[in-house]
């Protein structure tokens, strides 16, 4: 195995990593952008005002996409052990 095949297998896992955070980093950072804008405006600091509408919408968006995002990750697992043989020979 050679130090460019290590590295493109560590591209790729950072590019899943990448697809799989996105949707969730992305709509948590959303809410937290609106609840934060609202308490702002209302002058309310109650810190757990802006966590469980994070919370909320971190599950349904698992839960919409959990089965693309474990199909992601076995389909590059599945790649990864199958490659084993050409990178150790």
């Amino acid at each position: 195995m050679t130090p460019d095949t290590v590295l493109e297998i560590g591209q790729q896992a950072l590019k899943v990593t990448a697809l799989l955070a996105g949707p969730m980093l992305i709509s948590v950072l959303i809410v937290g952008l609106l609840v934060g804008m609202f308490q702002t405006v209302t002058s309310i600091q109650e810190m757990t005002l802006s966590f469980i509408p994070k919370l909320i919408i971190l599950a349904l968006v698992l839960g919409m996409l959990g089965p693309w995002m474990l199909n992601i990750i076995t389909d590059f697992t599945l790649e990864l052990f199958e490659s084993i043989p050409d990178l150790i020979g």
